[in-house]
């Protein structure tokens, strides 16, 4: 990974421990989330393994998913010298590991997505639904669709779709949102939503924030209801980024907004050949964390707020990437149409930050 271009050279937020640079590597390596914990885990030691004069010594510790043992291992890594956390996966652990890293000024490279504990020195690697949201929107206003409508479930995620979806298509004059409608997500019956919502509706696109099984039962809906994905484009977010979408027909052709796929594909191919399986979709966030530690490290700038929120960003196996002084991680994404087989890049992801602005 290499910044575009380095960073200048900055003084480190903390005196760095005699011997080489320590991270701490905060996973559930235990209870119900071991399986993906393990996995990213792999991951981070692979970045390590790629780039084997990193000097970097990973401190990986178990949190059990849980926010007590989550405190517990970031006070155990800082007392070990850690410079730098990345981790851990969920919100509310991160939640609790805040105080102690700001405490011991020790910044925090979480999982999550949720902007509840961004800042303060936590800063977001988890994809954001808005950002993916505002740009597949975004490509669709700049191929003529302006009246969209959007279909979620009534969830916290389903929420921030919605507010998105307003927000994006509020940057357009000429564009505007027709009907907004939400339903359980714990229904087990989605048709009578469907034939309620397609009653009088006047749109050219379409969001559908959900994925897996639940989307596969959705999508099959909007058409006999007269949705006609040939007349209305149905837009997706991340969730959408999963292997084998385009089997169900109605999707064919849809669009959603992710990185793009060629550096993943890559990064996959790695992974099996080293642990035998295919990595989760979370396992490019800390091998990409890694990187940018070895990085920085190399660059002598340390792992300072200013090194890390350099503006020029940097380059991971999911793209282009720089963390905000808000804590967000702004990624340069992709938009890909889904297809019968490997979904298509339609509009190419930015390979600098000058495209995007501040």
């Amino acid at each position: 990974m290499q910044p575009t271009p380095p960073p200048a050279p900055v003084t480190p937020a903390v005196p760095a421990p005699s011997g080489p640079p320590r991270v701490g590597l905060l996973l559930p390596l235990s209870g119900p989330s071991a399986a993906l914990g393990q996995a990213m885990l792999n991951a981070a030691q692979m970045a390590l393994f790629e780039q084997p004069d990193s000097g970097i010594t990973l401190l990986p510790r178990d949190t059990q998913g849980s926010p007590d043992d989550a405190a517990a291992a970031a006070r155990d890594v800082i007392q070990q010298g850690a410079q730098v956390i990345i981790g851990p996966l969920l919100a509310a652990e991160a939640e609790a590991v805040k105080p102690i890293a700001a405490a011991a000024n020790v910044p925090v490279l979480a999982f999550s997505n949720s902007m509840t504990v961004a800042g303060g020195g936590v800063f977001l690697l988890g994809f954001q639904p808005a950002q993916e949201i505002a740009r597949v929107v975004q490509y669709a206003m700049s191929k003529g669709h302006t009246h969209f409508a959007v279909l979620a479930p009534d969830s916290p995620y389903g929420n921030l779709a919605i507010d998105a979806l307003k927000a994006a298509v509020g940057t357009n004059a000429s564009a505007s949102v027709v009907r907004v409608a939400t339903y359980d997500p714990g229904t087990t019956d989605l048709t009578p939503i469907v034939s309620d919502f397609a009653q009088n509706l006047d749109c050219d696109a379409l969001l559908l924030p959900e994925g897996g099984t639940r989307l596969r039962l959705l999508a099959p809906l909007l058409p006999y209801d007269n949705i006609d994905p040939d007349t209305v484009k149905y837009l997706g977010t991340g969730l959408w980024d999963e292997p084998g979408l385009g089997t169900e027909p109605a999707l064919a052709g849809g669009w959603y907004a992710a990185p793009a796929p060629a550096a993943r594909a890559q990064f996959v191919g790695r992974y099996q050949a080293l642990y035998g399986q295919a990595p989760p979709r979370l396992a490019t966030l800390p091998y990409d964390a890694v990187s940018l530690v070895v990085t920085l490290a190399h660059d002598g700038g340390g792992l300072s707020a200013t090194a890390l929120t350099n503006p020029n960003g940097f380059a991971g196996v999911d793209g282009i990437f720089r963390l905000l002084p808000s804590g967000v991680t702004q990624r340069g994404l992709a938009v890909l149409e889904v297809g019968r087989g490997e979904p298509t890049v339609i509009d190419p992801a930015p390979t600098d930050f000058r495209t995007l602005g501040e």
